[in-house]
């Protein structure tokens, strides 16, 4: 029976993991089992004592749980930098994005805003602490959030109003159809993310899981990070 890596990562590398998985369980016969979502969310059932053996998370995360002995900060490796972006829904005319102003005009305008959990996913935190600067915060009837960016692009590809607007991580907004990037953050509200990939402490499959880290940030895979998003 195939091995099993068992991966708790946000969601900014769902995509990249999705795209190397066929290659990496043909070539070490094994399945990967992956959870994905908002990063807090992914500590909370770390804690919790759910199976893993690879962690992908932020920067900052990773040497928190390596901290506490939770992860093994000698095996941490930065796989790439993520920008947070706005979404249209597909089909949308493209905006204006480069300035603070036209962001606010941008959200003034739409009937629907989606964005990741405030509390626990990185792209959600921001963004509530971008609105309450822009005086948005306290309109709650038009925020929609959800429990991690891919469901919130999935939920906004399927609204009903047209000029409903989105936000969390470029990776997140990339791999969903039905919205589109309408360009990143402005100055002074822009936040680019680094993901870091280590083994976590007790994993079951340690040779596996330093196996895909390797990969995620290899050379080989520059092509496909771009194309997921990182920078």
């Amino acid at each position: 029976m195939p091995r099993t890596l068992h991966i708790l990562s946000g969601g900014a590398a769902q995509a990249l993991v999705k795209r190397l998985q066929p290659a990496f369980e043909a070539r070490h016969d094994c399945r990967i089992d992956g959870t994905f979502g908002a990063v807090g969310l992914m500590k909370d059932k770390l804690l919790e004592g759910a199976p893993c053996d690879l962690l992908v998370l932020s920067e900052a995360l990773i040497r928190d749980l390596a901290a506490q002995g939770r992860a093994d900060a000698a095996t941490a490796h930065a796989v790439g930098l993520v920008q947070t972006g706005v979404a249209l829904k597909e089909g949308r005319a493209p905006v204006d994005l480069r300035t603070e102003q036209d962001l606010r005009t941008l959200l003034q305008g739409a009937s629907a805003i989606y964005f990741p959990d405030p509390a626990k996913a990185t792209a959600g935190i921001h963004f509530m602490k971008v609105l309450q600067a822009l005086g948005l915060a306290g309109d709650s009837a038009r925020l929609r959030t959800f429990p991690n960016g891919a469901t919130a692009m999935a939920a906004l590809a399927q609204a009903a109003e047209p000029d409903a607007v989105g936000c969390t991580q470029v990776t997140e907004i990339l791999m969903t159809r039905g919205v589109r990037l309408a360009g990143l953050l402005p100055p002074p509200h822009e936040l680019a993310t680094t993901y870091t990939a280590a083994v976590a402490a007790g994993a079951k499959e340690p040779q596996l899981a330093q196996a895909l880290i390797e990969a995620l940030a290899s050379p080989e895979a520059a092509q496909a990070r771009k194309e997921c998003g990182f920078t």
